[in-house]
């Protein structure tokens, strides 16, 4: 049952982007942004944790699940070294995810030929 859920509610976030996408004229990297900042906002509210309890994976793989790992780090850098860790703890949470698609999108530069559309 979990996995239903996980693809029923992770099909739902990639729905709406779509739909967003497909109906208007905001661009991509703006979408791909403000679910960051649902997935910040979610965390800041202590929302995110009793959803991704429920949803898994579906919420935690897309970028929202991105952004809520965002603020987690920098909320708990925040109470643990004060103010600077609002700008070190998100990038400490999220080291790993970022170091991984920045090394799959460099070697998969040395794969393929990309192109402009």
């Amino acid at each position: 049952m979990d996995f239903l859920w996980a693809f029923l509610i992770g099909g739902l976030v990639c729905m709406i982007g779509q739909i967003l996408i497909i109906t208007t004229k905001i661009t991509s990297a703006r979408i791909l942004v403000t679910f960051v900042l649902i997935g910040v906002v979610l965390q800041a509210f202590e929302l995110f944790e009793p959803i991704s309890q429920f949803a898994k994976a579906g919420i935690n793989v897309p970028i929202i699940g991105f952004g809520a790992s965002l603020a987690k780090g920098a909320m708990g850098a925040v109470k643990s070294i004060g103010l600077l860790g609002a700008f070190t703890g998100g990038l400490e949470a999220t080291a790993g995810g970022i170091a991984a698609a920045v090394g799959f999108a460099f070697l998969f530069s040395l794969i393929f030929k990309s192109k402009t559309k």
